[in-house]
This record gives C-alpha cells, sequence and structure tokens, in this order.
C-alpha cells in the first residue's frame, strides 16, 4: 500500500471509480467510457504472444481501453485531470474505436460524487488527443461550449502549438473542438515544462515525452510521504510498466524510454499510488522494482 493511501472512509473501493486519500488530498478515479485499440499498436514490438496474456485481444485484434480521469479534492479546490472522450465522435469513429454504448459518462460519474460542472475549478490535460479531453467541451445544440465553464484550463504550450498544427501521422488525435472554444472562451492557461507552483500546491503537471513531445504526466503530493502519480500515456496500462513495453503510438518511443528510466525508480522508491489512464482492469496500483532496471505493477493489497 502506498504510504499515506488507504481506502477506507475517502470513498473505499467502489468498483470502477476507487478512491483514496493522500495526505491532505482526497483522489477519486473517475472513469468515461470504453472502447477498443489495437492491440499491436498499444504495444509496439512486445510480441502478441507476450501482450495477449495480460490484454486479451478481439477478434480484431483490438483491447479493451479505459478512459481513466483523475479527481483531486482538498476541500478548497476541486481539479480534474484529463476528460475521457467526450461526446462530439461522429458514428463512423465510435464504430471505429467500438465505443461502448449507454450508461453513465464522465459528467455523470462526476455528479454521483457531488461535483457540478460548475464546481471544477481545475483541468489539467496531459495532451490533447481526443480521448483525453472530449469532455473539455460538449455539444449543446449546434454550439459546443465549454463543460467546465468556471475552470481554469491548464495545457503545456508546446502541446497545443502541435495540437494546432499536426502531422500527417498523428493528425487524426486531434480534433480542434476540443479545446478551441475554450481559448476563445479565455479559460485557457499555459505553461512551460512544468505548471508548479500555478494550480494548487502539491499538484504538478510535468512533461514526460515520448508519446508526443510535450506530453505530461501530473503528480500529488500530499505531504508526510503521501504521494500519487497520473502516468498519463507514459504508462497507460499496468502492462506497461516494464521499460521495453512502449505503444508503437508513441511519437518518440527512446524519448519515452528515457521518461520512464526517469519516473518509474521514483515512484518504487517512494510507493507511489498509481493511476494508469487507459487501464479498464486495473486502473490503480503501484510500481516495484524487483531488480534494478526491472519494474512491474502490483495491486495495491500485494
Amino acid at each position: 500500500m502506498p504510504a499515506g493511501s488507504d481506502r477506507g472512509p475517502a470513498g473505499g473501493a467502489r468498483g470502477p471509480a476507487p478512491s483514496f486519500a493522500v495526505g491532505r488530498f482526497r483522489l477519486d478515479v473517475v472513469p468515461d467510457v470504453e472502447f477498443r485499440l489495437d492491440g499491436g499498436a498499444m504495444f509496439g514490438v512486445v510480441p502478441k504472444v507476450l501482450w495477449d496474456v495480460v490484454k486479451p485481444a478481439d477478434e480484431l485484434n483490438r483491447i479493451r481501453m479505459g478512459t481513466n480521469c483523475l479527481l483531486i479534492r482538498d476541500g478548497r479546490s476541486v481539479v480534474l485531470v484529463d476528460t475521457g472522450i467526450g461526446d462530439k465522435l461522429d458514428g463512423k469513429s465510435r464504430a471505429l474505436y467500438a465505443l461502448a454504448e449507454g450508461g453513465e459518462r464522465l459528467p455523470e460519474r462526476l455528479r454521483a460524487l457531488g461535483v457540478a460542472p460548475e464546481a471544477v475549478t481545475d483541468v489539467i490535460s496531459s495532451h490533447l488527443h481526443f480521448d483525453h479531453c472530449g469532455w473539455h467541451t460538449r455539444r449543446d445544440g449546434d454550439r459546443v461550449v465549454p463543460t467546465f465553464p468556471n475552470a481554469r484550463h491548464w495545457i503545456e504550450r508546446g502541446e497545443l502549438a502541435h495540437a494546432r498544427a499536426p502531422n500527417e501521422r498523428d493528425r487524426v488525435s486531434y480534433l480542434p473542438e476540443n479545446w478551441e472554444p475554450l481559448l476563445e472562451a479565455g479559460l485557457v492557461e499555459l505553461f512551460d515544462g512544468e505548471s508548479a507552483p500555478a494550480i494548487v500546491p502539491g499538484v504538478v503537471a510535468v512533461k514526460a515525452p515520448g508519446h508526443t513531445a510535450d506530453l505530461c504526466i501530473v503528480t500529488v503530493d500530499g505531504g508526510g510521504g503521501a504521494r500519487a502519480v497520473f502516468w498519463a500515456d507514459l504508462v497507460p496500462h499496468a502492462a506497461h510498466v516494464p521499460l521495453a513495453w512502449i505503444m508503437g503510438f508513441d511519437a518518440f518511443p527512446m524519448a519515452t524510454l528515457a521518461s520512464k528510466k526517469h519516473w518509474l525508480p521514483r515512484a518504487a522508491a517512494g510507493g507511489w499510488l498509481s493511476i494508469f489512464e487507459h487501464d479498464a482492469d486495473t486502473p490503480v496500483g503501484r510500481i516495484v522494482e524487483e531488480r534494478p532496471g526491472r519494474f512491474r505493477a502490483v495491486p495495491l493489497d500485494e
């Protein structure tokens, strides 16, 4: 169990939306909707005979993908890290990604936790791919408007620049309707490399390049050694913890490797609570270093 974390009065293990105390912060893992992506693309050079054991593929070679967003509260601030897929994909895209139909989505799940969209004070973007910032905005009739109208939306400056001028390889991942209405409304706060100390003391978005040039992970320091990390697409599933397990989607795989070598030893040594954004089976765990350079994710009770 990570230092300073528990599964007690702050909410306990509640199925797909676990809740934890990390020092002075309450953390809730709040999923949006499941979808599917090609397993080979998700695991890059790792052979299917290895990854299919931990993430079985369907008949189209696709694996389950969660959209685990992170709600961080301290009694004053209400911070949301990433916002899932949202409500703006067309029918072709929903079919392509086998988007789960029906059921509650992120806004409903936040309301169930007592958080109205107007109460969110800050939204942090790990990056601007469509499956991470979809609920930054929502449909309102023929318009697209901010979902969280009172929130400051924190975006790494280089990530926004690339999102607005993507290349042929990643253009499909960027949908301007997810962020342009925020810019028009004056709700965007840009930062360079690291957000500290501007968001909330103890909550830091920091660049960890690889998946994109300016991908950010988010660290939470609750005091007294209690820490957590939201890995975003640096470590999207618990299965991606081993150093060589890197997505084929990553624009800069060797930068991903360098970022993992920098951050995984810190998380293991500190017993940090780890949130895996795309893992529908294991959204939360911790990292252990079995021997130098060999890391794996373990359940919290192991």
